[in-house]
């Protein structure tokens, strides 16, 4: 089935994040809330799972099934950009209204992905 480029556009941006959690690896254990366990594992799983979702979106047969994976991953990543918000060492740096504004992208990028189940 052809589906949108910008869903292709959507499946090659996660598999690119999921890479970088392989290459930078400290950059994302920097934000990795201190209550988590294991923070290297779960950095490479988190890219993993990245790079498996963005995979799956390609084929009509697991789209829908990346789609729901995505939104529940981001909807886990939540929690790193509260506690990001939470000091400034955890916030890497990162100016405060930039932190802020992650939020939201982050339900946009949510509902981005719910849009892919109508095709």
């Amino acid at each position: 089935m052809q589906y949108p480029w910008h869903l292709y556009l959507m499946g090659a941006m996660y598999i690119v994040a999921g890479i970088i959690h392989f290459i930078k690896p400290q950059m994302y254990m920097r934000i990795m809330p201190r209550y988590l366990p294991a923070h290297k594992p779960l950095v490479f799983l988190s890219g993993l799972a990245e790079i498996f979702l963005g995979f799956l979106l390609f084929f009509s047969e697991t789209k829908d099934l990346a789609i729901y994976g995505i939104n529940l991953m981001l909807l886990v990543f939540l929690l790193v950009h509260f506690y990001m918000l939470s000091s400034k060492k955890a916030g890497a740096d990162i100016p405060k209204w930039a932190l802020i504004l992650r939020i939201p992208l982050q339900f946009f990028l949510m509902y981005w992905a719910w849009f892919y189940l109508q095709f």
